[in-house]
């Protein structure tokens, strides 16, 4: 069955260890997701975005979730990444997701307090966790605004009374991190996760990390990372296993097979990541 977040999160704030979050987008992903969490004896989150969620809807992320997650021993969380509003955030929990984030980082400091404050009064009462986010993690997450020239870093002080006065139970800060794919080699500000961690107790949570160096995120698990989230790396993997099959094979006309090679090739990226993150035998 599925899991929320909370002791997972917590888990591996003790253990120094980060829990992997993987976007999906459809059913071979969260297959290739969760089978590559059951062969790495890993815990995992399962998240889907607000565009996946117009996509396919709530109900169908939460069947497919709740089937795999059945199929496993493993613990297995579904998360809505980037809820852009009290109304989806409500809509998730009540479809059965297991956590939610709110993300009110584009709205003045005062405003996201309020809108984070209120869906994590309601997350307390129903025991869903409830993720937010403070500063700007570049580029562009799925339909939502683009970051801009925006200060990306999340101020510690900031973060300490966002964390007080809102109540979430974990924090995604901007620390050089970007959605989409780097033009460049990426940067994580170890020094300012460290300063927000020496002021906030909740788990802290990493955007934007397809393309990150390991070692970047590994460092960034010493200074307080506790969640890493992947979602264009494993949009990437599938396309090349399911196109290169096609190119080998241009008259299957069985969506099941280059399926299955895309499959593959999430499950390679998955169990990679999960190494790295220090999640693997934690289940």
């Amino acid at each position: 069955m599925l899991v929320t977040t909370k002791e997972m999160l917590l888990d591996a704030q003790r253990g120094h260890y980060a829990v992997g979050a993987f976007n999906i987008e459809d059913l071979e992903f969260v297959m290739a997701v969760v089978k590559a969490a059951d062969e790495m004896q890993a815990p995992v989150i399962l998240q889907t975005t607000p565009g996946s969620v117009k996509y396919a809807g709530l109900d169908y992320f939460y069947a497919m979730a709740a089937a795999a997650a059945k199929k496993t021993r493993v613990p297995v969380a579904l998360h809505l990444d980037h809820g852009d509003g009290f109304a989806l955030c409500m809509r998730a929990i009540h479809a059965g997701y297991t956590s939610v984030m709110i993300d009110g980082s584009h709205d003045p400091f005062e405003t996201n307090i309020a809108i984070t404050a209120s869906v994590a009064r309601v997350g307390a009462a129903m025991g869903v966790p409830v993720e937010a986010e403070l500063g700007k993690v570049g580029g562009k997450e799925d339909d939502g605004k683009d970051a801009g020239d925006d200060n990306p870093f999340t101020d510690p002080d900031e973060a300490k009374e966002f964390v007080l006065k809102t109540g979430c139970t974990s924090l995604a800060v901007g620390v050089g991190t970007a959605h989409g794919v780097y033009k460049g080699t990426p940067h994580v500000e170890q020094e300012v996760l460290k300063a927000i961690a020496s002021v906030v107790d909740i788990p802290l949570v990493l955007h934007g990390t397809s393309g990150v160096p390991d070692e970047q995120v590994k460092e960034a698990i010493k200074n307080g990372v506790c969640k890493v989230n992947y979602a264009t790396e494993l949009r990437q993997a599938y396309m090349r296993g399911f196109m290169d099959f096609m190119n080998e094979n241009p008259d299957a006309f069985d969506p099941k097979k280059p399926a299955a090679s895309g499959m593959a090739e999430i499950e390679k990226v998955v169990a990679s990541h999960m190494e790295n993150l220090g999640s693997a035998n934690k289940a």
